[in-house]
C-alpha cells in the first residue's frame, strides 16, 4: 500500500478501467472506511447507491452525458444527501423533524461529499482508480427516477471506481499561496492573478484548449464553452426545482 502522502500528492482521475471486477470484500471495506468520515451531529444524513449491473449503468449513462466510464467502470457510486432515513427514525421515536429546508439540504450534501472523498482516498490507497462526475447535479431529476430515490433524498455527486487501465498525466493545481489565506481573506490584485495562473495558462494542454475552441484566453474557454452562463442558469433552475420536489424548499 502506498504512503498516505503519495496517495494524495500523486492522485489523478481515472477514466479507463480494466475488465477486472472489484470484489465485494474490497468494496465493502472501502465503503466502511468512507462511512467513518466526519458527519454533522453524527446524523449521517447521506446514502450511497452502488451500481454494478450493466443495464443499470446504461440507464444512468445518459444522465452523465454518456461518458464511457459510467458503463465501463466495474462500480458506479452515487452519493446522496439523505434526510429520509433520519426523518423516519425521528417520527418512529415521537420526534417531529424540521429538516424540510435548504440548510438541511446543505448539511446533508456536505455529509455526502465528505464521505465521497473519504471513499475515494480509501479506494486509491488500495490501488483502485476513481473519477468524480460533475454531471450529477445537472441531471438530478433523471438520476432520482432511475435510482428510485424518495422525497428527502437528492444525488449530489458520483464516482466511478475500478482498476486503472491508464496512467494519465496529472493535472495541474494552483500554487498554495493562491488558495490559502492567513487569518483573514486577502483579495487578489491583478499581479496576484497573473502570477497564480501563469503556470496553468502556459501548459501545452491549456494552449491547445484555447486554440481548439477559437478563443483568446483560457478563461474564455471556461466562460464561453465549458461552463456558460446560460447553462449555469438552466441547471440552477432545474436543481432548485428538484430540491422543492424532494422536500428541501
Amino acid at each position: 500500500m502506498r504512503s498516505f502522502e503519495k496517495i494524495l500528492l500523486e492522485r489523478r482521475s481515472i477514466r479507463k478501467y480494466s475488465a477486472e471486477d472489484v470484489d465485494d470484500a474490497t468494496l465493502n471495506a472501502i465503503l466502511e472506511m468512507g462511512c467513518r468520515a466526519s458527519t454533522t451531529g453524527n446524523m449521517q444524513v447521506y446514502s450511497i447507491i452502488v451500481t454494478r449491473d450493466g443495464e443499470m449503468k446504461k440507464r444512468l449513462a445518459p444522465f452523465h452525458f454518456n461518458q464511457r466510464m459510467v458503463a465501463e467502470a466495474p462500480v458506479t457510486l452515487t452519493f446522496c444527501a439523505d434526510f429520509n432515513r433520519f426523518n423516519r427514525w425521528c417520527r418512529l421515536r415521537s420526534a417531529e423533524p424540521g429538516y424540510d429546508n435548504f440548510l438541511s439540504f446543505v448539511t446533508a450534501a456536505i455529509d455526502a461529499v465528505a464521505v465521497a472523498q473519504t471513499v475515494a482516498v480509501a479506494a486509491e490507497a488500495r490501488g483502485l482508480g476513481i473519477c468524480y462526475l460533475g454531471t450529477t447535479t445537472y441531471t438530478a431529476g433523471g438520476i432520482i427516477e432511475a435510482l428510485g430515490l424518495p422525497a428527502g433524498v437528492v444525488p449530489v455527486t458520483t464516482i466511478t471506481l475500478g482498476w486503472p487501465a491508464e496512467q494519465p498525466e496529472q493535472v495541474d493545481r494552483l500554487p498554495l499561496e493562491a488558495v490559502v489565506h492567513c487569518e483573514t481573506y486577502g483579495d487578489y490584485s491583478a499581479d496576484d492573478i497573473n502570477r497564480h495562473y501563469a503556470s496553468r495558462e502556459s501548459r501545452a494542454d491549456s494552449l491547445r484548449y484555447v486554440s481548439e475552441n477559437g478563443k483568446e484566453t483560457l478563461a474564455q474557454v471556461f466562460t464561453d464553452v465549458r461552463y456558460k452562463k446560460a447553462d449555469n442558469e438552466h441547471f440552477s433552475e432545474a436543481f432548485l426545482g428538484i430540491l422543492k420536489k424532494q422536500g428541501f424548499l
